[in-house]
C-alpha cells in the first residue's frame, strides 16, 4: 500500500482531484463522507453530540442538523474543539479500519482530509495540497456553492492558511485553472504516487490527536 493525504482549503476543487485519482484507480478514503457515515441516527457519535449540544441539533426525522451544529461552533472556539473530541475518533477508526484493509495490497490509497494540516496524521508518505488563491476559493464559493461573500471570507479564515498548507505539501495541484490543466497536473502526480516505496504489509495506521494544530515543516514525518 501506498499512502498519501489530500487536503485543500474550502473551495479549492479537491473533491474534483479526488475523483480524477480515482479514475487512475487510487483508493479513496473520504473523511467527510464517514463523517456523515458516523452521525446517522442512532449512532453513539449522534446520541453524544445531542447531549453535548442539546436537542436543538436534531432534525424533526432524527438525523443531525449539521446547520444547527455549524451555527453554534462557527464562532466559539471551545464548542469546536468539543465537536472535534466527539467526532474525531470514530471517524479516525473508520479510517484506520478502511487502511488496515488495504495494507496488504499495492494499491496508492488516497487520505481525502479537509482538516489534514489542522490535525495532521503521522506516517502518510506524502502530502498532497489542492492550491488556489484565497479570491478563487470566494468566487467558487458564490457563484457555485451560494454563499454570501461575507461568509465564504469567514469560513476560509476559519480553515489553515494557504501558506499553513504549503508548508508541509509534497505535492501541490494549482486548481486555479481549467480542467485540462487539472489533468496534466494529475497525471504528473500519479507518475509521483507510483514511484513511492509500499509500506509494509503490517503497517498500522497512527490516529491523530484532534485539536492538535498545524504541524511545523517536517519532511521525514
Amino acid at each position: 500500500m501506498i499512502l498519501v493525504g489530500l487536503t485543500g482549503g474550502i473551495g479549492s476543487g479537491k473533491s474534483t482531484v479526488s475523483l480524477l485519482l480515482e479514475g487512475k484507480g487510487a483508493i479513496i478514503i473520504d473523511a467527510d463522507a464517514i463523517v456523515r457515515e458516523v452521525q446517522l441516527p442512532g449512532s453513539p457519535v449522534l446520541t453524544e453530540l445531542a447531549a453535548k449540544f442539546g436537542s436543538e441539533v436534531l432534525a424533526a426525522d432524527g438525523s443531525l442538523d449539521r446547520q444547527a451544529v455549524a451555527n453554534i461552533v462557527f464562532t466559539d472556539p471551545d464548542a469546536l474543539k468539543a465537536l472535534n473530541a466527539i467526532v474525531h475518533p470514530a471517524v479516525g477508526k473508520e479510517m484506520n479500519r478502511r487502511m488496515i484493509e488495504q495494507r496488504t495490497t499495492d494499491r496508492v490509497v488516497i487520505l481525502d482530509i479537509p482538516l489534514l494540516t489542522e490535525n495532521p496524521r503521522e506516517g502518510l508518505q506524502g502530502k498532497i495540497v489542492v492550491d488556489v488563491p484565497i479570491e478563487v476559493q470566494v468566487e467558487r464559493l458564490v457563484n457555485f456553492r451560494g454563499f454570501a461573500e461575507e461568509d465564504a471570507r469567514a469560513r476560509i479564515s476559519r480553515q489553515a492558511t494557504r501558506e499553513q498548507r504549503l508548508e508541509t505539501a509534497d505535492f501541490v495541484i494549482d486548481n486555479s485553472g481549467d480542467l485540462e490543466s487539472l489533468t496534466a497536473q494529475i497525471d504528473q502526480l500519479w507518475t509521483w504516487l507510483v514511484s513511492l516505496p509500499q509500506l509494509p504489509a503490517d503497517y498500522e495506521p497512527i490516529t491523530p490527536t484532534p485539536n492538535a494544530g498545524p504541524k511545523s515543516p517536517n519532511k521525514n514525518t
